[in-house]
């Protein structure tokens, strides 16, 4: 199918453009923009006035539950709630059941996102078999069978000589080493150590088990020089570590989610298990440090640590239920309000940090609207006004914080090699 988009404004970080644009799509990829677009005969014109039209929006960062937990979340149903929030393309996490952590299991993942033929489903190896930190997996088969990075997420690397091992490993194939940054000694809690979990007597994670782990990779990593990237940073002090780092040459990268931009941990009064999560909320003041470190470039991206659990899986006591939170749906719009409507960054970075950053990290052929690109593009409109409703959305959970939220701006069209895959109702 032809299709031709016309009448919208093209933001394309890519390119470095923000401009009104007509963008053609023709046997899957871009074929025109601009000049040559809207003389074509296309099969489908979409109107796209009053809105922006951008590269499918990217996240490295999600958990699918498939194999294992199929009743949280399939590889089916994460990408139909991918396109439905505007994502094109994602990252799966390799902490299933069983984990993934060789080259069938890599397989497994990319047949089903081809089966499923929704948003573009990318897995991660773990970085060590089972995740048990003890000896590294077949790094090398996973890379060639199509991973297209390495992480424990869900733990931390926690022995220095696996982590070394690892980093050397990795940039022998030049992929990226993604670290849950944690030190396990220091990880038994169930939120942030500081006033609130004193005042409600609630065994805490302090602020030092990410930095120290942050700052040991780094050491590990001056002479290596592996692509190492901090995954969910939510610390004031981790993002100076990350500016350093940067700073000092080293090839670092951070991603920030969004309920360490718009949550602190005072939400944990409630006692409200939607807002148990890893690494746990933090302070205003981690939350502003965060935010500054998106604004000036210490932060490169944005992901959502799109994590669904079962709603008895919730219903348990603060101490004992799963860390973890969805938001592929409304990530977009929570962006927006926690860094477009205060006026920190303008849409342009937005949407780099949402594209080309996410496609640069983990080297994938995406985030563009540049000629002969395939044709992943998102449909915007800033100013759709809606209330986020966890009840309405496709993925199968709803462990969600923001429900009853008003936000403004959403995705209104997801296509996804040159296939409307998702479109608003209305």
């Amino acid at each position: 199918m032809t299709i031709l988009i016309k009448n919208g404004v093209v933001i394309d970080p890519s390119q470095k453009l923000e401009k009104k644009l007509d963008v053609l799509l023709k046997d899957g990829k871009i074929a025109a923009v601009g000049a040559g677009a809207s003389s074509a005969n296309a099969d489908r014109v979409i109107d796209a006035a009053g809105k922006y039209v951008t590269p499918g929006l990217i996240d490295i960062h999600v958990h699918f539950r498939e194999p294992g937990d199929e009743e949280e979340e399939t590889v089916a149903s994460g990408a139909a709630a991918a396109v439905a929030g505007g994502f094109t393309t994602v990252c799966c996490m390799p902490n299933t059941k069983p984990t993934l952590d060789n080259e069938a299991q890599i397989e497994f993942i990319l047949r089903e996102s081809q089966r499923v033929g929704l948003a573009n489903v990318y897995p991660t190896g773990a970085i060590t078999k089972g995740r048990e930190g003890k000896e590294l997996a077949e790094i090398g088969q996973m890379h060639e069978r199509g991973a297209v990075g390495f992480t424990d997420d869900g733990v931390g690397v926690g022995d220095a000589s696996v982590m070394r091992k690892a980093l050397q490993y990795a940039n022998m194939f030049d992929t990226v080493l993604m670290q849950h940054c944690e030190e396990p000694t220091l990880s038994k809690g169930a939120m942030h150590a500081g006033l609130v979990s004193n005042t409600l007597g609630m065994p805490a994670v302090p602020a030092e088990a990410e930095q120290l782990m942050i700052a040991r990779d780094l050491l590990l990593n001056r002479t290596i020089n592996c692509r190492y990237h901090v995954q969910h940073i939510s610390t004031a002090w981790s993002v100076e570590l990350i500016r350093r780092g940067k700073r000092d040459g080293q090839r670092v990268t951070a991603e920030v989610a969004p309920h360490h931009l718009l949550l602190t941990d005072e939400s944990c009064r409630t006692f409200d298990t939607n807002f148990k999560m890893n690494p746990p909320l933090r302070t205003a003041a981690d939350v502003a440090a965060c935010i500054e470190g998106v604004k000036d470039g210490t932060i490169d991206l944005l992901a959502t640590d799109h994590a669904p659990h079962l709603a008895e899986e919730k219903e348990l006591e603060f101490q004992f239920a799963p860390n973890g939170i969805i938001g592929l749906e409304c990530a977009l719009a929570l962006y927006i309000k926690a860094l477009i409507e205060p006026g920190h960054i303008g849409w342009m970075k937005l949407i780099d940090m949402m594209t080309a950053k996410q496609a640069e990290i983990v080297k994938l052929k995406k985030g563009t609207l540049a000629v002969g690109a395939d044709a992943d593009v998102t449909i915007i409109d800033p100013n759709l006004k809606w209330k986020i409703d966890k009840e309405a959305f496709v993925s199968r959970s709803r462990n969600c914080p923001f429900h009853g939220w008003d936000v403004t701006g959403r995705a209104v069209t997801t296509i996804v090699n040159g296939e409307v895959k998702w479109q608003l109702p209305g």
